[in-house]
């Protein structure tokens, strides 16, 4: 299990099993379903009496198995002797449980402890104790949870959030409850953000246990959360200029650089090995672009991933062409076997080229033969397979960590007609890769960049100036940059374009 500050509390499930709300089904089996679905995180929520205590513990039991093999955490809410008891990874505590100081001497050092915030003064002495998360609320009214010492809507978490900040615990993991269900979850999460401090997700209840169907209610709730991290990672890039140091071939240095400065990156085109053990140290992220193989660019490309990597810096891949010819399947090879990246970027033969499928493509162009069912297994199966995100390139894209699978359907046919657009998506994801803090989401930061690429080409491709391609590529650089500027500023309009949702992969 990853350590706690990696823990992604997005989708944050709190157990019910009152007959009002779990009726007669299986909590282990709504729970199965929820982690199916795109669950992040758990906590077991029970009401104990001397006569139910064992009979918890032993649900407990069967829960954290299911957590586990998902990767997910199991909280237990107020009970401490259950965590210890079990193993699970940490508990969650109200103002009126068991004391912090008590809770962390029994846990010890490594496990999560979530403290219950309702106020600026709870959530400060919390965060002031050492807590991993807080869990801030109530923000509307709910039956699931009668003791609420009061409703503080979505201006009480905004301004929880602000006064974290302003005491030095920006840092500190947050998510929300109360009332959360899948029609309001998008506008909550955007209405409580802090100029500098936003959710990291919200817990959620009978949205999910009262649910038909748990699995597809979770995965609503998760491209929502995910949609909702779009804006801070673009800020975050037009705040840290990062470097996006990029090797690629020569068609599209110059179209990549640009894009990179429209985004808000710093671009460096650099194709020589040699430098990038300095470049590495700069705090940016790298671009293997396989457009022009050869010996000597393979060599370079091998020294400077292996910079990165000595850095713990991302590195993105585009096997461009990848299953064109024999050189170029086996150049993927030789990169694989080289060390480790955080996206691999591809059309679907790429893409099935580093699967490992043999296959033959036409030059870098892409021939569709898979259902986009399969190509939902495709690029889950590599992204588990390479321990990275994998984006699939085409009408839809498609984004995936092996375990959250995500299609945009952003875009314009415009881009197919411009050479490189697809090398400078690669650029584009680069630079939201770079500010994705260690632990981070970047599965959410390629999304971030594969949402802002689309929409700005529909919107560039609207402008009643834009006659053909070449009058798009000046309007494509321009609303890049434009979307860049207005969500810096906080003019976040341009997202109701945003079209992300989480998929269902089948195991093939």
């Amino acid at each position: 299990m990853a350590p706690s500050s990696a823990v992604d509390y997005g989708v944050y499930l709190v157990t019910d099993s009152t007959p009002a709300i779990l009726g007669d089904k299986d909590l282990v089996d709504i729970v199965r379903q929820a982690l199916r679905g795109g669950v992040t995180c758990v906590q077991y929520r029970e009401k104990l009496t001397g006569d139910n205590h064992a009979a918890a513990i032993e649900k407990a039991r069967k829960l954290h198995a299911v957590t586990k093999e998902a990767g997910v955490p199991l909280l237990i809410n107020d009970h401490v002797d259950i965590a210890v008891e079990i193993g699970c990874e940490g508990v969650h505590i109200g103002q009126d449980d068991m004391g912090f100081e008590q809770a962390r001497k029994l846990l010890g050092p490594d496990k999560i402890i979530g403290v219950t915030a309702s106020s600026k003064e709870e959530a400060l002495k919390a965060c002031e104790m050492g807590a991993d998360y807080l869990g801030i609320g109530t923000v509307y009214a709910t039956a699931t949870k009668k003791d609420t010492k009061s409703i503080i809507g979505t201006s009480g978490v905004r301004d929880i959030l602000s006064a974290m900040v302003a005491a030095g615990y920006g840092h500190v993991r947050t998510v929300c409850i109360g009332g959360l269900n899948a029609s309001n979850t998008a506008a909550v999460l955007a209405q409580s953000a802090s100029p500098k401090k936003s959710l990291d997700g919200v817990a959620v209840v009978s949205a999910i246990v009262a649910a038909d169907d748990p699995a597809a209610v979770s995965r609503d709730l998760l491209g929502q959360v995910i949609a909702a991290r779009i804006p801070d990672v673009i800020k975050k890039v037009a705040e840290t200029t990062p470097l996006s140091h990029n090797m690629t071939n020569l068609v599209v240095q110059n179209f990549a650089a640009n894009v990179a400065l429209a985004v808000g990156a710093s671009p460096i085109m650099a194709n020589y090995g040699e430098e990038a053990s300095d470049l590495a140290k700069l705090g940016g992220a790298l671009v293997v672009n396989m457009g022009t193989v050869t010996p000597d660019g393979l060599k370079n490309y091998k020294q400077a991933l292996e910079a990165y990597n000595a850095a713990g810096r991302p590195v993105v891949l585009d096997p461009v062409g990848a299953g064109a010819t024999s050189v170029r399947r086996d150049a993927v090879k030789q990169l694989l076997a080289a060390g480790r990246f955080a996206i691999i970027k591809g059309n679907e033969g790429e893409i099935q080229t580093v699967h490992g499928a043999t296959i033959q493509q036409r030059g870098v162009d892409s021939t569709s033969s898979l259902s986009f069912d399969q190509k939902a297994s495709l690029v889950s199966a590599l992204a588990r397979q390479r321990s990275s995100v994998v984006l699939l390139t085409g009408k839809t894209d498609l984004v995936s960590d092996g375990r959250r699978t995500f299609r945009v359907d952003n875009g314009h046919e415009m881009l197919g007609m411009i050479t490189g657009t697809g090398c400078t998506l690669g650029t584009t994801v680069s630079a939201m890769a770079a500010v994705v803090p260690k632990g981070g989401d970047m599965l959410a930061a390629a999304v971030a960049g594969t949402a802002m690429f689309g929409v700005a080409a529909e919107r560039a491709a609207g402008r009643p100036e834009v006659r053909g391609p070449g009058t798009f590529v000046p309007a494509f650089l321009d609303e890049l940059y434009l979307i860049r500027k207005a969500t810096a500023e906080g003019d976040l309009g341009w997202l109701t374009l945003v079209n992300v949702k989480a998929v269902e992969v089948s195991e093939q």
